[in-house]
């Protein structure tokens, strides 16, 4: 089942327009890299942080933010201890964490509707040979299937740790990639059904 992250809310984040939180993460997330500075990174966090409480969102929302890149981030980590020293791994590390948890605000307080009405929205300039429905299609669909995947992700984690095979990762992708083709299958039948349809 196609489900999305949103968490339903009153607040000024949830009322804000679709156009301006993207605008907004997009000079969040430049200021970032832009400026590697401890001192930046710390406003950064501090910005997020306040996002997430301004939002009415838990300490949960953020873990659910960071656990999908988690062993992405441990692997990064590593390469940078090894490259860089423990100050510098930290701070890329910290520095992705707070990229993430940034973009997952965005979607837990924005509809996917909002979204792609937003999307839709800004096609409306485009010249006329711009597909804007076939556009809209495509990222209303990968908005509905990151969560999908990430579901799905945590269904065969724990389903693979009960088994006593939570660190194999080939117990652990190998499940995800045929469940997640096999979705995108499905997806794809009923999109090409409906096309004949109409």
């Amino acid at each position: 089942m196609l489900t999305e992250l949103y968490v339903v809310g009153q607040s000024p984040l949830h009322l804000a327009p679709p156009a301006l939180k993207l605008g907004l993460l997009f000079v969040y997330c430049t200021l970032l890299f832009v400026i590697p500075h401890p001192g930046v990174l710390a406003i950064g966090a501090a910005v997020v942080t306040f996002g997430y409480a301004l939002a009415g969102l838990k300490a949960s929302h953020a873990v659910m933010a960071v656990r999908p890149a988690f062993y992405i981030l441990v692997i990064i980590f590593a390469v940078q201890l090894w490259l860089e020293g423990p100050g510098m791994a930290a701070y890329i590390v910290a520095r992705f964490a707070c990229l993430l948890m940034a973009a997952s605000l965005v979607t837990f307080t924005t509809k996917a509707s909002e979204f792609i009405d937003g999307i839709l929205a800004a096609l409306t300039y485009a010249p006329a040979w711009v597909p804007k429905a076939k556009i809209a299609l495509a990222m209303s669909l990968v908005w509905r299937f990151i969560p999908m995947v990430r579901g799905i992700f945590d269904e065969v984690r724990e389903a693979q740790s009960a088994r006593g095979l939570g660190r194999n990762m080939t117990a652990l992708f190998v499940p995800i990639i045929v469940r997640t083709l096999k979705s995108a299958d499905e997806i794809s039948e009923a999109i090409h059904a409906r096309s004949l349809e109409d």
